[in-house]
């Protein structure tokens, strides 16, 4: 199942941790490749993994702005750790995608367009990153335009969900209605609980696909305690989020403040290195490159990552639109937060945090709307929303 369906709403089941391995096991039996976390070069990532024991138990991590650690911890949790630096769309839109190759053969091109999909199986995929799929798929699948790349990774991926046991420091998902409960778009939700020397897992079913692998687990009905023992986890983490962001007027707020005094204090400490888009998990923008071998007998056409950071994204003849680094921030801010609802009927940010972790001088998205909105908002002289200077 790809793309969950609203599915009928079905008593929450129990699942021991000890049949974890056999979830695992069911996937890759289906045919998935079983995409998880683990520990790699300090970091918490999301890889191929076979075990759960690649899973990164016994370890968490400390999050604040310009700041990533994992720590050891004595908690036996699978999915102790918060945002990852990665995210989901590495998977379903790759930083670089072969769009065609050519050959020289007999003094013709051959054109060979082979994008293989592999059927990916998602475990610990959290609410703000279902809500961060489901907007890149109002981007690449219900758009006008549609990707067929991506639709093809995504119609094969199967979504086990995991609600958030604990909110990082730079989280702030309770904000932006993303979080902490994966409430859709998952085939299997799961909320991980350690209690009374017990480890087991709530589960909620999000699809057929996802009542089809849980009747090959062992699972029972959960009890009324057992429920509320994952509600009250639940409600914790959204009473301790890291951030929190006013969004009631926010779109309206960064229309009438284009000229605020705020964007030259930011546009000091930004290094404009493009960090903050990579990490996240709903930025889109991509760039096309056309190479060739010396020879001349073979050519491609990747698609790359790209940013609306660097000089070049915004080059035509005569130079960039956006020289400034005030106005590449001022941009992707404003796109982010207001003029994405414009296009995509929704906000492009999911309180992750990971663009307050992840940049390297510790600019936080949520200190810098809180300066704006301190200023009051200044509309620009001109009465023009886009003017980039």
């Amino acid at each position: 199942m790809a793309i969950p369906s609203p599915f009928p709403v079905s008593p929450p089941l129990i699942f021991e941790r000890k049949d974890f391995q056999k979830l695992l096991e069911v996937l890759n039996a289906q045919g998935y490749h079983v995409i998880g976390p683990t520990v790699r070069d300090g970091a918490v990532i999301y890889d191929e993994v076979l075990s759960d024991h690649e899973f990164p138990v016994g370890w968490t991590d400390s999050q604040s702005a310009g700041a990533y650690r994992l720590e050891k911890s004595d908690n036996k949790a699978l999915f102790a750790y918060t945002a990852s630096p990665q995210s989901w769309k590495r998977f379903l839109h790759p930083p670089a995608l072969t769009l065609w190759e050519a050959h020289r053969s007999n003094g013709t091109f051959q054109i060979t367009a082979e994008d293989t999909s592999p059927r990916y199986a998602f475990v610990g995929v959290r609410a703000c990153e279902l809500q961060a799929i489901a907007i890149q798929d109002k981007v690449f699948l219900y758009s006008e335009f549609l990707d067929p790349h991506y639709k093809a990774r995504r119609e094969n991926t199967f979504i086990v969900a995991v609600n958030c046991g604990r909110a990082g420091g730079t989280c702030f998902c309770a904000s932006m209605n993303t979080g902490p409960k994966a409430s859709s778009g998952f085939d299997l939700a799961l909320t991980e609980i350690l209690e009374d020397e017990r480890h087991y897992f709530v589960v909620e079913i999000g699809s057929e696909a996802g009542a089809e692998i849980m009747r090959e687990l062992p699972h029972r009905p959960a009890g009324e305690g057992e429920i509320e023992a994952a509600e009250r986890i639940l409600a914790q983490t959204a009473a301790s989020m890291g951030r929190e962001l006013k969004t009631d007027d926010l779109k309206e707020l960064l229309y009438r403040s284009y000229e605020s005094p705020r964007w030259d204090d930011v546009a000091r400490r930004c290094l404009t290195c493009g960090n903050c888009t990579l990490v996240c998990p709903t930025c889109f923008c991509t760039t096309v490159e056309d190479v060739t071998d010396l020879t001349g007998e073979q050519a491609q056409r990747v698609r790359k990552w790209d940013s609306c950071f660097t000089m070049d994204f915004s080059y035509i003849h005569g130079g960039s639109v956006r020289y400034s680094t005030k106005s590449r921030y001022r941009q992707w801010l404003t796109h982010k937060l207001a003029t994405w609802i414009d296009q995509f009927g929704t906000s492009g940010c999911v309180g992750c945090g990971r663009c307050i972790t992840w940049c390297p001088v510790g600019i936080d998205i949520t200190e810098e709307v809180q300066a704006v909105r301190a200023g009051g908002g200044k509309t620009s002289k001109k009465g023009v929303k886009h003017e980039n200077v």
